[in-house]
């Protein structure tokens, strides 16, 4: 299942999802333009491989500097091909403007970064023996729909499905779609652990680390303040969404 829309209305401009796609897009385009071998260069140095921090002597004896980190940073911002960044920047289009929306632009990039550091370290600890480079935004977008999932949970997502090459197309609550893509990273990333050697692949881990801590730290970033618009049915709280309907004091608000 593919996102394609969802219904819940922005108040402000997106800056800092324009600013996260455009620089994703950038450092893309360059890396369109290394030669195969400096490509793969590239994503060892500034991927994030595990075990250059489980096992440092290794790293060092291969030329990795020691004690960086910014791998943790500098991964998110790498994509293996065009499908991998289409896919991610579109999913931070849908899901990330509203959450930037109730958080700020600069408090909305912090949560991001944390998010994606909290997936890289994920990733780490499950796969600390891995000796090939993660990279990709996934993980901090993942933290993105973590906290959609618990700001905007009566949201409708429309989505494709394509069966024999045709396109259908439904909507699902944000719970529902959310909740189920979640489901199938942690299921996923089980099944992962039972396969034997040092796989490449989907991140899975990461995606479903970085998804917990947008859960966990989306409160310490939601603005509060008196100029925010009322809120609209779609984007009410989680822990209030199963109240009865005279509970709500919410306004709807049009596209």
């Amino acid at each position: 299942m593919f996102p394609i829309q969802d219904t819940v209305p922005r108040r402000s401009p997106p800056v800092a999802i324009y600013i996260l796609i455009l620089i994703n897009s950038v450092i893309f385009m360059f890396e369109l333009t290394l030669p195969e071998p400096v490509l793969e260069q590239l994503f060892y140095v500034f991927g994030m491989v595990p075990a250059r921090y489980t096992h440092p002597d290794w790293a060092v004896s291969l030329g990795f500097p020691a004690g960086d980190y910014w791998p943790f940073v500098t991964s998110m911002f790498l994509h293996g091909g065009w499908l991998h960044i289409i896919g991610n920047m579109w999913t931070l289009w849908i899901f990330g403007d509203n959450v930037e929306d109730r958080m700020t632009p600069i408090r909305f990039v912090i949560f991001y970064l944390l998010c994606g550091f909290a997936a890289g370290v994920v990733h780490w600890f499950v796969n600390a023996d891995s000796t090939l480079p993660a990279v990709g935004a996934s993980g901090a977008i993942a933290g993105v729909m973590g906290a959609y999932f618990v700001l905007f949970p009566y949201a409708r997502v429309i989505v494709l499905l394509p069966v024999f090459f045709f396109p259908f197309f439904f909507e699902l609550p944000a719970v529902t779609f959310l909740g189920f893509w979640a489901l199938t990273q942690v299921f996923s990333g089980t099944l992962s652990l039972a396969q034997p050697g040092d796989l490449g692949g989907v991140a899975w881990w990461a995606h479903a680390g970085g998804f917990a801590a947008g859960i966990a730290l989306h409160r310490i970033f939601v603005y509060r303040g008196p100029s925010y618009r009322p809120l609209a049915r779609d984007e009410y709280d989680l822990e209030s969404a199963w109240l009865p309907s005279r509970h709500w004091r919410v306004h709807d608000v049009p596209r």
